[in-house]
């Protein structure tokens, strides 16, 4: 177990120490003074927040559905939830492009009404939001499922209407689940290049300036990108793990 657990822990921290400690410090200043980079990471970090935000607010009724009710087919709904995990990334950005594209009845749709997937934001949080959206149902419905549903009949059977029991009893009981949801999906979302380069080479995310300057100008370029995008999201997310490990009862 012991040497099993080095050789894990050494799989993971060596590529990343590796990447930490390979740009000098004058490459790293050089990097974060470039406004380039400090764009491709502020729009990194913008678009997948917003993409978890998209997650949060439409994935958590869904996820209380999950969790809560029983219907004919509801494990192939299941299967549907999970299948942005086992599809390649480059296929999910070819098949929204295929939906937005004109002779398409949303492609139709969306270009009527000025919306566009090729080479925007806006087609950048789709595709973030396609597949973040399996680590914030499944977080979120495992959150539902501890919060014993008693309490909810009881808050109901005192006159509580089904939202004021929603907010009053269920979140509060399980809102850590839904924020670890939240984080998850960032997180993937951060990370993904595969369906972002295929929607949008350009605005340039962080993930893909990386591929860009390692292509063109080899590693020395691209380290610092990659070690500024490290250290912007492990300061948001360790401060989001934080306030998760503030609200924890010791038992």
């Amino acid at each position: 177990m012991i040497s099993a657990s080095v050789l894990v822990a050494l799989m993971i921290l060596l590529p990343l120490v590796q990447m930490i400690t390979g740009p000098t410090l004058a490459n790293l200043a050089e990097a974060l003074k470039d406004p380039d980079v400090r764009g491709a990471i502020g729009l990194s970090l913008a678009t997948s927040f917003g993409a978890a935000a998209i997650c949060l607010v439409f994935g958590t009724p869904f996820a209380y559905l999950l969790a809560r009710k029983h219907f004919p087919g509801k494990h192939l709904v299941e299967s549907i939830v999970d299948l942005p995990i086992m599809i390649p990334h480059p296929v999910i950005g070819i098949a929204f492009l295929g939906i937005a594209g004109k002779g398409h009845v949303i492609g139709d749709l969306m270009h009527g009404l000025g919306i566009r997937i090729m080479g925007t934001t806006t087609g950048i949080v789709a595709v973030l939001t396609f597949v973040g959206l399996p680590f914030f149902i499944g977080s979120a419905v495992s959150g539902f499922k501890k919060v014993p549903q008693r309490l909810e009949n009881v808050a109901r059977s005192l006159g509580a209407s089904f939202p004021q029991t929603f907010l009053r009893v269920t979140l509060p009981l399980c809102w850590r689940s839904i924020l670890v949801g939240f984080i998850m999906s960032a997180a993937r979302a951060l990370s993904e290049f595969g369906a972002v380069i295929i929607v949008a080479y350009h605005p340039m995310t962080a993930p893909v300036m990386v591929y860009e300057r390692f292509t063109a100008y080899g590693l020395s370029y691209s380290q610092p990108v990659a070690f500024w995008l490290i250290a912007a999201s492990l300061l948001l997310f360790v401060a989001l793990r934080v306030l998760i490990q503030r609200g924890e009862t010791p038992e």
